[in-house]
């Protein structure tokens, strides 16, 4: 891949004249930390999780500008000659997960983020075969904001992915890898990123610790107070424990119908009082007509109150009660808390190859074989209509194009290119070689990056990848070794 970029727009320069040869010490690969604690992948991870994973469903796509598509110019070169071809199988057992569709790999997900306006977004990716079972792929612009060693933050990945759950867990992002042209130049003919991710967990329930238990405890916790009555919090007091009260006991004062905020209570009177009231609206007015209550034999015997004494037709026995108004200012009274101290458990749920397994890889083949591409597309069309959600997982299938393709948009002078109708939020999709219906399994040989309009009809009807040459290879070499650590313990607890 090339190391000094122009504009391809200069002069019509022909894209061998556009680039300064590479020299044998020049970078390929450049690798940027994530999370690489795990108290702060625990962090990122949480955020995402807290609240019922109430941030994962407000996150959106990573939105391009769905009007300004590029249209793809051939550049008349076949197969980029860059060293023999070379592959890394998938694993030969595949894990054991219900799938309800044939054509959906397990290995598939979004990966969310925040990117630098603060906004929640969200890609497509996949687990990928590796050394240590952590790895995930995705477009480089997915990970690297505007190239510049500036990646997103809160980075994490989410098999499988559906309205806000994590059925396999989440896997806080430690490392990325990407291609030295798109850290450095922001260049999308290096537009592929591999992450190591954490080991993956699930929130697993909560249980309530002691004091002591819950400043130790270094995973999510909170303080949940549960009201107790006065005779508790003195208990409470006299046994040296946490307890508090707040506020103060204030009785309610008699105002006026009209004062802002005035309550109105019923106050039980004699009937020759009720009798003697006005109707309206006011202090000692009538409250409602007099309401007849029916009690028994003891009941009427012990009744001492203003209300009257009787018994209706059927011989029961019945007491009427007789009411007139009271507007009050309502007091206040003092509240007693107790504090309970609640921990978080976490669930190790393993590493992410593990789980879901993880697609190979393949690099410096031949154009033009067949291809499966996966995405979550959301974006609108150019024309405005919108067919995908990004709800569900889409796929195109097909023969990537015999030649690569330039864009001016992002310096692309050597894409692969596949017809495709998938839009935004589809990008960081993989596209698999070799794909196995029945194994759900391929090989990484492309990730979609851009979409194009060829016909300009205002529909994107190609998508692009960068070209996965030797250059890819040698990242996911790097990437292959790094290591990743467990979040939690056996016990739900944040590991150090």
């Amino acid at each position: 891949m090339k190391r000094l970029l122009i504009p391809l727009a200069l002069a019509g320069l022909s894209a061998a004249t556009l680039s300064a040869p590479a020299t044998a010490t020049a970078p390929t690969w450049a690798k940027d930390p994530l999370a690489p604690k795990p108290a702060d992948a625990y962090s990122n991870a949480f955020f995402w999780l807290d609240a019922n994973g109430a941030a994962l469903r407000k996150a959106t796509q990573y939105r391009w500008d769905a009007k300004k598509v590029e249209k793809l110019v051939a550049t008349g070169s076949k197969t980029p000659d860059d060293g023999k071809p070379g592959m890394v199988a998938p694993p030969t057992k595949a894990p054991t997960l219900k799938v309800k569709n044939v054509n959906l790999p397990r290995t598939i997900g979004k990966v969310f983020f925040i990117d630098h306006k603060g906004e929640y977004r969200w890609c497509s990716a996949t687990s990928v075969q590796s050394r240590h079972r952590n790895l995930v792929a995705t477009a480089g612009h997915c990970v690297f904001e505007n190239g510049k060693d500036d990646v997103f933050d809160k980075w994490v990945f989410v098999p499988a992915y559906y309205q806000g759950r994590a059925p396999y867990g989440i896997y806080a992002g430690a490392y990325a890898f990407t291609s030295y042209d798109l850290d450095t130049y922001d260049d999308y003919d290096g537009d592929f990123a591999f992450v190591a991710v954490h080991n993956g967990f699930q929130f697993d329930g909560e249980k309530r610790v002691t004091k002591a238990e819950f400043d130790k405890w270094l995973g999510d916790k909170w303080i949940k107070p549960r009201e107790i009555d006065r005779k508790e919090f003195e208990k409470c007091l006299l046994n040296l424990g946490d307890c508090y009260s707040e506020g103060e006991d204030k009785p309610s004062d008699l105002v006026g119908p009209d004062y802002p905020g005035a309550v109105l209570e019923k106050v039980e009177v004699k009937q020759e009082t009720y009798d003697d009231a006005k109707v309206g609206k006011g202090n000692g007015y009538k409250f409602g007509e007099p309401a007849v209550e029916q009690v028994t034999k003891d009941q009427w015997d012990a009744y001492k109150g203003p209300g009257k004494k009787g018994t209706d037709q059927a011989g029961n026995y019945t007491v009427t009660h007789y009411y007139t108004q009271k507007w009050v200012k309502p007091g206040t009274s003092r509240k007693y808390y107790e504090p309970q101290y609640i921990v978080g458990i976490a669930k190790d749920t393993g590493r992410v190859g593990d789980v879901v397994g993880g697609q190979g890889i393949a690099w410096n083949q031949p154009l033009g074989g067949k291809v499966m591409a996966f995405g979550y597309p959301a974006d609108p069309h150019p024309d405005g209509d919108k067919p995908f959600t990004g709800v569900t997982p889409k796929w195109c299938y097909g023969n990537t194009a015999k030649k690569t393709y330039q864009a001016n948009m992002f310096r692309v002078e050597t894409h692969q290119v596949l017809k495709c109708s998938m839009t935004g939020g589809a990008d960081g999709g993989p596209w698999l070689l070799r794909y196995n219906n029945s194994k759900r399994t391929g090989y990484l040989n492309g990730v979609t990056s851009m979409f194009h309009d060829q016909d300009e009809n205002n529909r994107v009807d190609y998508i692009s990848s960068a070209y996965f040459d030797g250059e890819v290879a040698d990242v996911y070499n790097k990437a292959n070794y790094a290591e990743t650590k467990k979040i939690v313990g056996p016990n739900g607890e944040l590991l150090s």
